[in-house]
C-alpha cells in the first residue's frame, strides 16, 4: 500500500477512535449535567411555590386529573402545569396544597415523602417511570397555620434522557462534520507532504540507472526539500565524477597507446630488418625511452589511486614550512639553474616559525611537482609567498610565464590535463591529492600581472 493512503487509513482510524472515546465519555457527563441542572431548577421552583403557599386553599386528592386543574389558582401559574418538572406542596397534616400530579400519584408521592422516600442518588422509582426527585420544607416565615410546608418536586427521568439523547445527537453531528473537515483537510496537507516524497522517489530511480544528468530539483520547502537539494548536488557531482571516469579512461588510453604505437613500430621495424645499422640503434633508443614513459605513467596512476583511496599511507607529523620550502628548492635547484631561473622569497622576514600538520615527504613531492611545473613556464622569476591568519597557512607559488589556458583552469588538476609542453598529466592531480589528504585545499589561478599563481592552504597547527 502506498505511503498517502497508509496515511489517509491511519488519520481515518484516529478520528474514528477519538470520535468514539468522546462518545463514551460525553454521553454519560450530559446525564449528570442535565440531572444538576434540573435539581437546581426544581429547588427554585420549590421555594417559589412554597412563597405561595399561604394563599393556596387545600385541594381534592380523590381527582384522578392533576389536582390544580380543580382549583387553578392565578398565583399558582408561575408553575407550568405542561413542563416537564411534577410538584406537591404538602401541608400539615399530609394536606396537599398544590401539585401538578394526579390524585393517585400525588397520594403516593406525599406518602413517600413523609415515609422517607426510597431512592438511588435522589432517583425515585415511580410505577410507570423514575423521577428525580427534590423535597425542600419551607422558612418559619412562610409557615401554613403555624407549621412548616414541605414541597416536593419531581422530574421524570426519561425527559431528561430524552433531552440528553438529542443534544448528544447533536453534539456528534458537530463533531461529525468537524472530523470530515478534519480528514478532508489532512488529506490535503498529506498529499502536499507525500507528492515531494513519489517526485523524489523518481529522481532518485534516474541516479540508481546513472542518469545523474536528467535529474531535476524538486521545489518545496522543509526537510523535504534539503533533501531534495541534496540528491541534486548528489546527481551534478556523480554526473561530473562519470565525466571524469570517461575522460580519464580517454586521456589514459590515448596516453598509453602513443608510446605503445611507436614502440611497436620501432620493434617490427627491426625484427623485419627495416631497421638496420645506426636506425636500429636509433630504434632501439626511442624504444628505451618510451618504455621509461610508460613506467613513469603506470607508476604515477598507480601512487594517484593510492593516494586517493588507501588508509594508513600517510604519517602525519609537525612540518616547518620555511624547512619544507628550503628542502624543495634544494632538490629542485638544477632544473632551475637549468633553465636560468631565480627564485624570490616572500613572507620570511617576521622571524616567526610557521608549521603545519602534514606528511612530510609526500607534501614535498607535492611542492615539487608545483614548482617543476612553474620551471617548465616561468621566463625568468618564480616567487614564493607565505602568510598566515588565524584559520590556516598559505603557500603561494607564482611564475612569470604567460599562465594557464582559460579553458584548462577548471580541469587543471584532473588526471592527465596537459597543457602545452606539459609531460604525464597527472603531477597537479597527485599534488591535489596529497594536499587535500593533509586536511588542505589547492587552487591556480591567472595572475593579473602574468603568470600562474598556485596557492596551497593548511589549517593552522594548534
Amino acid at each position: 500500500m502506498k505511503m498517502i493512503y497508509r496515511l489517509h487509513l491511519s488519520f481515518a482510524l484516529l478520528l474514528l477512535c477519538i470520535l468514539a472515546i468522546t462518545a463514551v465519555l460525553i454521553y454519560p457527563l450530559l446525564l449528570d449535567n442535565l440531572v444538576d441542572n434540573q435539581r437546581k431548577e426544581m429547588r427554585d421552583q420549590a421555594s417559589l411555590l412554597m412563597n405561595l403557599s399561604p394563599v393556596m386553599p387545600l385541594l381534592d386528592t380523590e381527582s384522578q386529573k392533576p389536582v390544580q386543574e380543580s382549583n387553578v389558582q392565578p398565583v399558582a401559574k408561575t408553575i407550568p402545569a405542561a413542563g416537564i418538572t411534577n410538584a406537591v406542596l404538602i401541608a400539615p397534616g399530609e394536606k396537599v396544597v398544590y401539585s401538578t400530579l394526579s390524585g393517585e400519584a400525588t397520594t403516593e408521592l406525599v406518602d413517600l415523602s413523609m415515609k422517607g422516600i426510597p431512592s438511588s442518588g435522589g432517583i425515585w422509582q415511580g410505577k410507570d417511570d423514575r423521577y428525580i426527585v427534590e423535597t425542600l420544607t419551607t422558612s418559619p416565615s412562610i409557615e401554613l397555620d403555624g407549621q412548616a410546608v414541605t414541597a416536593v418536586m419531581a422530574t421524570p427521568l426519561s425527559k431528561i434522557k430524552a433531552m440528553q439523547l438529542a443534544l448528544f445527537k447533536r453534539l456528534m453531528i458537530i463533531l461529525s462534520v468537524g472530523g470530515i473537515v478534519a480528514f478532508l483537510l489532512s488529506m490535503l496537507i498529506t498529499r502536499r507532504l507525500v507528492k515531494p516524497l513519489g517526485d523524489l522517489k523518481k529522481e532518485l530511480n534516474k541516479v540508481e540507472k546513472r542518469r545523474f544528468s536528467e535529474v531535476r530539483l524538486i521545489e518545496t520547502g522543509g526537510e523535504i526539500g534539503d533533501v531534495a537539494k541534496a540528491v541534486y548536488d548528489l546527481a551534478g557531482e556523480l554526473d561530473k565524477y562519470q565525466h571524469t571516469q570517461k575522460q580519464f579512461f580517454q586521456n589514459a588510453s590515448h596516453e598509453l597507446k602513443t608510446p605503445l604505437m611507436s614502440i611497436q613500430g620501432y620493434a617490427e621495424g627491426i625484427k623485419d630488418g627495416i631497421f638496420t645499422g645506426d636506425h636500429a640503434v636509433k630504434g632501439l633508443d626511442t624504444i628505451v625511452k618510451e618504455c621509461e614513459r610508460l613506467k613513469k605513467i603506470v607508476t604515477e596512476m598507480i601512487l594517484l589511486a593510492k593516494l586517493e583511496s588507501e588508509e594508513g599511507i600517510f604519517h602525519m607529523d609537525r612540518v616547518p614550512v620555511q624547512e619544507l620550502i628550503a628542502e624543495t628548492l634544494e632538490r629542485i635547484d638544477p632544473l632551475l639553474v637549468k633553465n636560468g631561473l631565480r627564485v624570490e622569497m616572500n613572507g620570511f622576514d617576521n622571524g616567526q616559525e610557521w608549521s603545519i600538520y602534514a606528511d612530510r615527504e609526500k607534501v614535498l613531492q607535492a611542492l615539487i611537482n608545483i614548482l617543476g611545473n612553474a620551471a617548465r613556464y616561468a621566463k625568468e622569476t618564480i616567487t614564493i609567498q607565505t602568510s598566515a591568519d588565524a584559520e590556516g597557512i598559505d603557500i603561494g607559488i607564482a611564475d612569470d610565464g604567460e599562465g594557464i589556458p582559460e579553458p584548462l583552469l577548471p580541469q587543471l588538476f584532473q588526471r592527465f590535463a596537459k597543457g602545452k609542453n606539459g609531460e604525464t598529466g597527472l603531477g597537479l592531480a597527485i599534488s591535489r591529492a596529497i594536499v587535500e589528504r593533509c586536511r588542505g585545499r589547492i587552487s591556480a589561478h591567472n595572475d593579473p600581472g602574468g603568470g600562474a599563481a598556485f596557492v596551497l592552504r593548511f589549517p593552522t597547527l594548534s
